[in-house]
């Protein structure tokens, strides 16, 4: 069985890293600047969620993007100067906007017009540079608050430029890493030391993660078409009795995950707080299933009528229980999704639960030629696992549903009802 899920695990990994990928990688790009670009440069690759941060050159107008140039006394309060700057490439789904911004407010004094300390001229301006529209709304936001923060302290209006970013020019290769390659360099920092009152991350709430079997769907803040599509295709109808939870990727505290979460959606398979295995992009019901299969089920009977098509041994264990439970209903041992009515229930004999007719649409029918003979199979409609056979032999002329029980999970007809309720709210 592990040399089974091993290579599950493995196709599976493939293909959610195929040219036709349907996961959702949230990388956007700003530019920032705040001074001197070395120590700037330093500090955004320390962040967790920035991919890269390059030195450069940006909104300036008639002067070539050269260090020599915009150092130059005749350019230093040439407002068309090019300003020092940092393109920032982050992965949204690790580190926000809002989070860069707010480390980019923290990490100088952005009420100083055209210079940082004792580094003056307009290439030392504060400045933000936004490559989506989108990006707008939020980052005048956080100044306006900051600016609340720094009133407080004492400290005067923000003179930071925002402004859309027309054409970043990479700085020379010898200031790229500069604190990197040179550990003793200038870099001084001139932060307020104001800071905002946000807490370092969104409260983990992990604790019930950490208590027996879990599915966790790795979401971003911000859109994510296959996280839609996961939804709408696979979680929204889900009832299983293993509880499923979104959280953001950032939002992991106290559990062990081995997957990367940088692509949504990220789908993870708990135990006691500790990933037994996960994927990266969107799966397809019949691929989550079949994870969840391996997940939920294991190396049992149940596995194998499921999906390698057997069938449960006469009356089974499974069968002893579930013959005479009382008024309810049998559900998908995965889904959860009601597939029998006791209603329709009857007492076959032949050593396997009996219906007369599955619930509407729960079902579907397939022409089953193994092993010689000419039979026609049951499948689940929302999982796609094998259920049993339909005959023509039931009472009065009805047919027959010779379902396998194992594969199955019972519901008294209130517990379903009220199921169904909370659902609902």
């Amino acid at each position: 069985m592990k040399i089974i899920l091993s290579i599950i695990i493995t196709c599976l990994s493939f293909f959610s890293f195929a040219e036709d990928t349907q996961a959702t990688i949230h990388v956007e790009k700003i530019v920032l600047g705040s001074g001197c670009f070395w120590g700037a440069e330093k500090g955004y690759e320390a962040l967790d969620g920035v991919i890269n941060a390059v030195s450069g050159y940006a909104d300036g107008e008639g002067i070539r993007p050269t260090y020599r140039e915009i150092t130059k006394f005749s350019n230093k309060f040439n407002p068309k100067n090019h300003a020092e700057v940092v393109e920032v490439t982050f992965n949204k789904n690790l580190i926000s906007l809002e989070e860069l911004i707010i480390h980019y407010l923290e990490s100088h004094d952005p009420t100083q017009l055209n210079r940082q300390g004792n580094d003056l001229g307009t290439q030392y301006r504060s400045i933000i540079l936004f490559s989506d529209i989108s990006q707008e709304d939020g980052i005048l936001e956080l100044i306006s608050e900051y600016q609340g923060l720094l009133n407080k302290n004492g400290y005067g209006e923000i003179e930071t430029i925002v402004k859309p970013l027309t054409k970043f020019f990479v700085a020379e290769n010898y200031h790229q890493d500069y604190i990197k390659k040179n550990p003793n360099g200038y870099c001084p920092d001139h932060s307020t030391g104001v800071r905002f009152a946000r807490s370092d991350s969104e409260p983990s709430n992990n604790d019930l993660l950490k208590i027996g079997k879990n599915i966790v769907v790795i979401e971003p803040e911000g859109y994510c078409p296959y996280c839609d599509k996961f939804r709408e295709d696979v979680t929204d109808e889900y009832a299983g009795t293993i509880p499923l939870t979104y959280r953001h990727g950032s939002n992991l505290d106290g559990l062990e995950i081995k997957t990367p979460t940088w692509a949504t959606p990220t789908i993870l398979f708990l135990e006691q707080g500790s990933e037994v295995f996960g994927y990266q992009g969107y799966l397809s019901p019949k691929d989550f299933y079949k994870a969840l299969g391996f997940f939920k089920l294991g190396d049992t009977e149940a596995y194998r009528v499921a999906f390698n098509e057997g069938t449960d041994a006469r009356f089974c264990k499974e069968y002893e229980i579930f013959k005479n439970t009382p008024d309810g209903v049998f559900i998908d041992k995965l889904s959860g999704a009601a597939l029998f009515d006791t209603r329709y229930r009857f007492n076959s004999s032949t050593g396997w639960l009996s219906f007369t007719r599955p619930v509407k649409d729960s079902v579907y029918r397939r022409a089953d030629n193994s092993y010689g003979m000419r039979r026609i199979e049951i499948r689940s409609v929302s999982s796609d696992i094998h259920l049993g056979h339909v005959f023509n032999d039931g009472p009065n002329g009805l047919p027959r549903y010779c379902i396998n029980a194992t594969v199955l999970e019972f519901k008294t007809r209130n517990e379903f009802n009220n199921l169904k309720i909370k659902e609902k709210v």
